[in-house]
């Protein structure tokens, strides 16, 4: 059951209520209670629910102190359980919003630090509103016969768009999308801010296998920690129907995780609940919030999902912990990062050795090694399957689970079991952008552009503000020849994220097809120069005019691959500047070592732009062959 805050019982607000006097006037503003509405200077502003309780409560007491205590026992009732202090925090500054105001030097409601509000600005005079004079009965039973048979006629024959304009405004629009923004951190602390970034991850989580809802993805809110933008906007930049926004604070073994659900437009308060629990329930406690949630935007939920939502899901809080310290530290993905994550997630097993999640992040730290070309593929990839049949073995319902074991099918190249674990992964949580950009990489390389096309737009719905996503998208496009599309795309990543190396890497590619040499290598060496490889870049730019493109990405070849001899060196990375350099042989030489190491970049092979002077050669289709590419 949700937790209820001990809060001591004061006296209610002895007040004349707002509605008695009409609407109330100050400055270019007018309330109407009755009506619900905030208007400037005659146009309804988006203030609606709580917000609106609160401002009427102030304006019924100008220049008085109303206290939080008061305003609590007015706006909610004693049986209610919700975090009050973040909810009147939140309507206050919604109220701010509405009327232009601040809270240093402010012009309408000025704040009595843990006592209450005052609101300061003079009110126009009010006169009590006028009741209409009484009618006799016989005349009011002929006029409202009359009213019914008007309306009638008027939705009857639909006139003048009458029909839509009356039963439009009965009709409240539907939820079908949102957005967890950043859970705000209650902790006061540094060092624990992890967890209530984690709590949003869970929840999005949570969320996100509810098939019928459109879930936005981590990143993409993760953007609006500590925003002072306004929820609508949010909501229209998010493309979401609605928002849940809240606070989470752990102390000792207790968590406290308070949400609320609001309706983008128009913009209404549709939920509040305040929810606390032993931190081995902490699981169970995001599924109940989900589980509220969807209950409120009336969801039908699948029967699997219901199933889901209703398990007990206990966890080892130790372990727990740990798990949610490594995914904070995979999320970087630098060696660094990733070496602190491996230990965290080794940690959670220490202390769980059952723990499905634990093993999915020890999965994908072998996984990612690789793929960023830190070490061999054949050291990282087999303890990557083993790390994730471990976890399958523990829990076969884990849609992450799944996507890592599609990577690494990939490794084996057996494309039919990717596939299959793809479309697992992606039935289990829907809203998994993860998944639904993996498989749609799979799809291009397959050369399946129509499914493709569907899964790669809802990897950008799903996590619009993502610049991995909206990279790849670039170099996908490059597969498919859209070279001007794919510039313009690789320029906007580039526009956020200047250091992106994979943008710049596709801007090559990009160029060198337009035949833009010069700009080719101008990226080129700005690739090699973000990675840090400094003899590389200076290769590409050595006694070479900038024109002479060929001499470049040969001398650049040559120097990776005297460096390759003693250290790790991708080979598909040597083979690209050999490629580049128009050298067949030497090219084809350092793809076998690639194929010979299951570097994943192989599985573009088939649609790579790097390769097509080879396609006619009998040893480049003997390699396609090999990679056991569906005809």
């Amino acid at each position: 059951m949700p937790a209820s805050p001990n809060l001591p019982a004061t006296r209610p607000i002895d007040h004349q209520p707002l509605h008695t006097l009409g609407p109330v006037r100050f400055g270019t503003f007018e309330l109407d209670l009755e009506a619900g509405e905030l208007r400037k200077n005659g146009l309804k502003l988006k203030l609606q629910g709580q917000p609106i309780q609160v401002l009427a409560a102030l304006l019924e007491h100008p220049g008085k102190i109303v206290t939080r205590e008061e305003l609590r026992q007015r706006l909610w009732a004693a049986d209610t359980f919700v975090d009050f202090e973040h909810n009147l925090n939140s309507a206050v500054k919604r109220v701010r919003e509405a009327l232009g105001d601040s809270a240093d030097n402010p012009r309408f409601i000025e704040t009595l630090p843990r006592h209450g509000y005052r609101f300061i600005a003079p009110i126009a005079e009010q006169r009590p509103a006028i009741p209409p004079p009484p009618v006799p009965h016989r005349k009011l039973w002929i006029a409202a016969l009359a009213v019914v048979a008007t309306v009638g006629l008027a939705l009857g024959l639909n006139l003048g768009g009458w029909r839509e304009r009356l039963l439009g405004e009965l009709h409240t629009p539907s939820i079908h999308s949102l957005a967890v923004l950043p859970l705000e951190d209650l902790s006061g602390r540094p060092e624990d801010a992890y967890f209530a970034d984690s709590m949003t991850d869970e929840l999005i989580t949570e969320l996100g296998k509810i098939r019928a809802l459109r879930v936005i993805s981590r990143h993409s809110v993760m953007q609006y920690k500590g925003t002072t933008k306004p929820l609508s906007q949010i909501a229209d930049e998010l493309h979401v129907d609605a928002l849940v926004q809240g606070s989470a604070l752990r102390a000792g073994d207790r968590v406290r995780i308070t949400t609320q659900l609001i309706r983008a437009a128009p913009e209404e308060h549709l939920w509040a609940e305040s929810y606390e629990r032993d931190s081995r329930d902490v699981l169970t406690l995001q599924a109940e919030i989900a589980q509220a949630v969807t209950r409120e935007i009336k969801i039908t939920l699948t029967p699997e999902e219901s199933t889901h939502l209703a398990r007990a899901r206990l966890v080892n809080p130790e372990a727990y912990e740990a798990y949610l310290k490594g995914q904070s530290h995979w999320y970087h993905l630098s060696p660094e990062h990733l070496d602190a994550a491996l230990g965290y997630f080794e940690l959670a097993l220490q202390k769980d050795p059952n723990y499905a999640r634990a093993y999915v992040g020890v999965a994908n730290v072998w996984l990612v090694r690789s793929d960023a070309g830190f070490m061999p593929p054949t050291e990282a990839f087999p303890k990557s399957k083993a790390a994730v049949a471990k976890a399958l073995q523990l829990d076969n319902t884990l849609a992450e689970a799944h996507i890592t074991n599609a990577l690494n099918a990939g490794y084996d190249r057996d494309w039919s079991v990717a596939e299959s674990e793809y479309r697992r992964g992606i039935e289990l949580n829907p809203n998994n952008a993860d998944g639904h950009f993996m498989y749609s990489d799979f799809l291009i390389s397959m050369k399946r552009e129509a499914e493709w096309n569907r899964e790669i737009h809802r990897t950008l719905e799903l996590d619009p503000f993502n610049p991995f996503f909206q990279c790849f998208y670039g170099w996908h496009l490059v597969y498919l020849g859209r070279y001007d599309e794919a510039i313009e795309q690789f320029r906007k990543v580039l526009a956020t994220v200047p250091d992106f190396s994979s943008a710049h890497m596709g801007l090559w590619g990009a160029f060198y097809k337009k035949g833009m040499q010069k700009e080719a290598l101008g990226e080129a060496r700005k690739f090699f120069a973000v990675l840090g490889d400094h003899e590389v870049e200076e290769a590409l730019g050595h006694d070479y005019g900038e024109r002479d493109y060929t001499r470049a990405m040969h001398s650049g070849a040559e120097a990776l691959a005297m460096r390759s001899k003693h250290a790790y060196i991708p080979a598909v990375r040597v083979a690209r500047l050999y490629a580049h350099a128009g050298d067949k042989d030497e090219t084809i030489q350092w793809l076998e070592k690639a194929y010979d190491r299951h570097e994943t970049p192989l599985a573009h092979l088939g649609v790579a732009s790097d390769w097509d002077f080879l396609r006619s050669d009998p040893r480049f289709q003997d390699l396609l062959r090999r990679m056991n590419f569906p005809p």
